[in-house]
C-alpha cells in the first residue's frame, strides 16, 4: 500500500478524516472490548483496523512525499523524515498486531 499511495496520481487527502474516523472508532471499540470481551467485536475491529491502517499507510506516504518535495534541502526535512518514519513504522505495527488477531489461533 505504500508504494501505491507513492505512485499513485489520485489524491489520498479526501480520505484522511474518513480514516482519522475509522482509527478513533477502532481504539474506542477496543477500550469497550476489554470491558465486554467478546471475540466477535475483536474479529470485528481486527477487520475494521486493517482496513484503516492499510489506507493510512498509503495516505502517510503519499502526505509524506508532497511534504518532502515541498522542504526539500531544509532543515524541516530532516525532521519530517524522522517524523515520517515513525509514522509509517507505527502503522506497520498496528497493522501486524491486528492481523495476527485476526489470523491467530484462537482460545477455546
Amino acid at each position: 500500500m505504500s508504494l501505491w499511495g507513492y505512485t499513485t496520481g489520485r489524491d489520498l487527502s479526501k480520505m484522511s478524516t474518513f480514516l482519522m474516523v475509522g482509527l478513533i472508532g477502532v481504539v474506542g471499540a477496543s477500550l469497550v472490548n476489554v470491558f465486554l470481551g467478546s471475540s466477535l467485536l475483536q474479529i470485528l475491529i481486527s477487520v475494521v483496523g486493517v482496513v484503516v491502517f492499510t489506507g493510512l499507510t498509503a495516505w502517510d506516504t503519499q502526505r509524506l512525499k508532497s511534504e518532502y518535495f515541498a522542504y526539500a534541502g531544509t532543515q524541516a526535512a530532516e525532521k519530517l523524515a524522522i517524523m515520517g518514519a515513525l509514522s509509517l513504522y507505527l502503522n506497520l505495527i498496528n497493522l501486524f498486531q491486528l492481523l495476527l488477531g485476526l489470523m491467530g489461533q484462537r482460545e477455546q
